[in-house]
C-alpha cells in the first residue's frame, strides 16, 4: 500500500517530510490539505492528527504527525537507499543536532520577521519592531554563516539536516516579495548563499516546491 502524505502548501515541516520521500524514493499519495478551507480541522483529517496540523503521513494502519518523528520514521521504515541520517553515531548526531537548530534556534529567530511582515496588515506595519526583528534574524543566519562547510549540513550528502533548514529559509525570503525594503536575501552570507544553492540543485527539489509559491503559468 502506498505511503499518504497530507501536506499544507507553503508549511515549511510539511516541506521537509516532502523532500525526505523524495530523497529516499519512497511511493506517496500526496493529498494537499487547505487551510482557507480549514481542511485540517475537518473530522476525517482530525481522526489523522488530533493536534490538526501539517504533515501527517499514513502508512497502511499506521498513522504519524509531527515533522521531526516522521522523518526518523522513513529512515528506518523504508532503510534502503539514501539515509536521512547517515554516517556514524557521531555523524547521526550532528544531523540530530542540526535539525533542532534549524527548529528551535533558526525558526525561533525567523518567527517575529514573519510575524511583523507577512502575518500583519500593512497599514499595522510597525517599522521599529520589523527592523529589530530583522536583526535578529540576522544575528541567527551569522551564527550559521560561521559553520558552513563546502558540501551539506552534516557531511557530502544531503541529510534530515538540510531538508528542515532549506524550507525555513525559503519561507523567510518570502517576505522580500511583500515588502522588499526588509532585503532578508542581503542577510544571506556567501557561504549559507553556496549551501542554498546545492539544496536547489538536488534533482528532485523543483518538484516539491509548494504549489502556491510558483507562477501562476506553472500551476496546473
Amino acid at each position: 500500500m502506498t505511503l499518504r502524505f497530507h501536506y499544507g502548501s507553503g508549511s515549511p515541516y510539511a516541506w521537509r517530510v516532502w523532500l525526505a520521500l523524495e530523497h529516499k524514493a519512497i511511493p506517496y499519495e500526496l493529498h494537499s490539505i487547505s487551510f482557507a478551507d480549514r481542511q485540517h480541522k475537518s473530522p476525517d483529517y482530525l481522526a489523522i492528527n488530533p493536534r490538526g496540523k501539517v504533515p501527517a503521513i499514513v502508512d497502511g494502519d499506521f498513522a504519524l504527525y509531527e515533522s521531526a518523528a516522521i522523518l526518523e520514521y522513513l529512515d528506518e521504515r523504508f532503510a534502503d537507499g539514501p539515509s536521512l541520517f547517515p554516517g556514524d553515531i557521531r555523524g547521526r548526531a550532528v544531523v540530530r543536532r542540526r535539525v533542532q537548530e534549524s527548529d528551535h534556534c533558526f525558526s525561533a529567530a525567523l518567527d517575529p520577521l514573519l510575524r511583523t511582515v507577512l502575518f500583519t496588515p500593512r497599514e499595522r506595519w510597525d517599522e521599529a519592531a520589523i527592523a529589530a526583528a530583522r536583526e535578529g534574524f540576522a544575528a541567527e543566519l551569522r551564527f550559521w554563516e560561521t559553520g558552513m562547510g563546502d558540501a551539506f549540513l552534516a557531511g557530502a550528502q544531503p541529510s534530515a539536516a538540510d531538508f528542515t533548514l532549506y524550507p525555513h529559509i525559503a519561507l523567510g525570503l518570502r517576505i522580500d516579495k511583500r515588502k522588499p525594503d526588509v532585503d532578508v536575501a542581503g542577510l544571506v552570507g556567501p557561504r549559507f548563499g553556496a549551501w542554498m544553492r546545492r539544496v536547489e540543485a538536488l534533482p528532485y527539489l523543483e518538484r516539491t516546491i509548494p504549489p502556491h509559491w510558483r507562477p501562476r503559468q506553472d500551476q496546473t
